[in-house]
């Protein structure tokens, strides 16, 4: 095997890992004091440690797997429709808005004996889900386009299909909720002309004072290239600590 070959299939497993076999890391809550504050979600789902390494081979199939549904959002703003100081304020008034994301969990019966197994496995997942939600924690969600951090889960939802055949709740749609849950996140929604504003500064129109408000695309590809790699580095790294307790 080539060192090409091999460095593809460590990058495979790692993207099979962080978004498809446990792109949710429970944060805080009933793992607070615990793991380092995080735990995989196949620490809830039955995978366990002695089957990290079986997992990340293929030689076995996950317990679960999951996929990012259609209508997550990246961006999300809002446009004021009342006015500030003047119409020109409002025009430019561009409210950041929470995010939502889903997944939806794959679950089928994989042998004979899967029926009752999984009835297990679902009882201890969503006991253990509500307890971290009773006990104030949050969600990392790792999907291909954004690694939404700090989510709050709305609702896991039986969304099975006629084409997964006989079987019955098979699918499950998992729903996210993503607030501005810090103090950053909340003097980032202000855009620069309202920040202004708010400070008293006198409001120049870009067009008119022939100056640019925008930052070097060069610097913003790379800032986010970065931030992306490290969010990933977060996610595998998190299972990884959990697969090798």
């Amino acid at each position: 095997m080539s060192i090409s070959t091999v460095t593809q299939s460590a990058f495979s497993s790692a993207y099979d890992l962080a978004f498809q076999i446990s792109p949710i890391v429970l944060n805080g809550g009933i793992v607070a004091n615990t793991l380092g504050g995080m735990m995989p979600i196949i620490g809830l789902t039955g995978q366990l440690a002695s089957l990290g390494q079986s997992l990340l081979s293929g030689s076995i199939e996950p317990f679960a797997r999951f996929v990012p549904a259609p209508g997550s959002t990246l961006v999300a703003n809002t446009a004021a429709t009342y006015s500030f100081a003047n119409q020109n304020v409002a025009a430019n008034a561009i409210i950041k808005q929470p995010k939502n994301v889903s997944l939806i969990m794959y679950a089928p019966v994989q042998d004979t004996g899967g029926y009752l197994t999984k009835l297990a496995i679902f009882e201890a997942l969503r006991s253990s889900i509500e307890a971290h939600v009773a006990a104030g924690g949050t969600f990392h969600v790792a999907t291909p386009a954004h690694i939404y951090t700090n989510c709050l889960l709305n609702a896991i939802t039986d969304v099975t299909s006629g084409e997964m055949g006989k079987q019955q709740m098979v699918q499950f749609q998992w729903d996210f909720f993503q607030p501005l849950v810090s103090l950053t996140d909340a003097q980032n929604a202000q855009n620069s002309l309202i920040s202004k504003i708010t400070g008293g500064q006198q409001v120049i129109p870009s067009g008119l004072a022939g100056t640019s408000i925008w930052s070097s695309a060069t610097t913003a590809i790379g800032s986010a290239a970065q931030g992306a790699a490290q969010g990933i580095s977060n996610i595998t790294g998190a299972v990884n600590n959990f697969l090798v307790q």
